[in-house]
């Protein structure tokens, strides 16, 4: 349960606080252990306070685990501190430079509204994906990062008349059969936020074409999580990564903008909110990070 984080990375007492184990670059290159480098796409917004969600799962993992954030070189992020992203983040072509990236994550991003030729980085994430499909073992999209996925082997999105918003009872669909998902519990639960995403009918004619394979399935969300045949992208729909509280931020986000396609989060109490989901948040972070490390140990030399 050990995670690599530079010295006075600003998260640190709080990963601390929740029994993860933080160690420096140079205290990780005394142990003899190849650290597994997991590139975070992060487009979220405020980028700071938005990577605890992600290193709280990663670090549950056995393994030693290097976070490799990347940031955009086309995007503006307005709402994250400049000084913070010139410290910590790098983009694509200098995590990839002179040592592979063993996994890559993507993150969601507030443009779903959006068709994907008008977000302003489209071409930069494109490119991103098309290298990491062909030299990366895993790449995970979370929520908008799964639908640029999705895009990326030709499947479109639909945008939502209402906020598709909540926490959701999702069917596992391969218990005890598949690499990552098949120790999720049978019935788990599962944030979502998003104002777009696909009916069953699109996603069922893509898997008949033999594109992607299905994984799990809410009734009132519908596939929730799926991958393409050759495992390289696995798509998350939903926010697993999310605490509690990120539910009640995005509610009072929306009400103050007065949007008028967004209700209140469905099975989610705002004055008494209820993590229902933490264990298939470590369970799937924690069987992606081993899937990626059996695939990836197999080939790897030490050089």
């Amino acid at each position: 349960m050990t995670i690599i984080i530079p010295k006075h990375y600003h998260a640190q007492s709080a990963l601390e606080s929740t029994n993860i184990t933080c160690i420096s670059p140079e205290d990780a290159a005394r142990q003899d252990i190849r650290p597994l480098r997991i590139g975070i796409l992060n487009i979220m917004p405020n980028v700071q306070t938005y990577e605890f969600n992600l290193l709280y799962p990663l670090g549950k993992s056995i393994l030693q685990i290097i976070p490799v954030w990347i940031k955009l070189s086309t995007h503006e992020y307005n709402s994250s501190s400049q000084e913070h992203l010139n410290d910590l983040y790098v983009t694509f072509r200098e995590a990839v430079y002179d040592r592979p990236l063993d996994g890559l994550i993507i993150t969601g991003a507030p443009v779903e509204a959006l068709d994907f030729d008008e977000v302003t980085y489209w071409d930069e994430i494109k490119s991103i994906i098309d290298y990491a499909r062909k030299n990366i073992i895993s790449t995970l999209g979370i929520c908008w990062g799964g639908m640029a996925l999705a895009r990326a082997i030709g499947i479109e999105k639909t945008r939502f008349e209402t906020k598709l918003f909540g926490v959701f009872e999702t069917r596992n669909l391969v218990p005890g059969n598949h690499p990552i998902t098949g120790d999720l519990d049978d019935i788990f639960q599962c944030p979502i936020s998003r104002h777009s995403g696909y009916t069953d009918s699109v996603l069922e004619a893509e898997r008949d074409k033999g594109k992607i394979r299905f994984l799990a399935y809410s009734d009132e969300a519908g596939y929730v999580i799926f991958e393409t045949v050759d495992l390289r992208f696995l798509i998350h729909l939903g926010h697993p990564e999310y605490n509690s509280g990120r539910l009640v931020e995005e509610t009072r986000r929306d009400r103050e903008k007065e949007r008028t396609d967004v209700n209140d989060p469905v099975n989610f109490d705002l004055k008494s909110p209820t993590n229902r989901w933490r264990s298939h948040r470590n369970e799937f972070f924690g069987q992606w990070i081993k899937y990626i490390y059996t695939e990836t140990s197999y080939s790897w030399s030490g050089d």
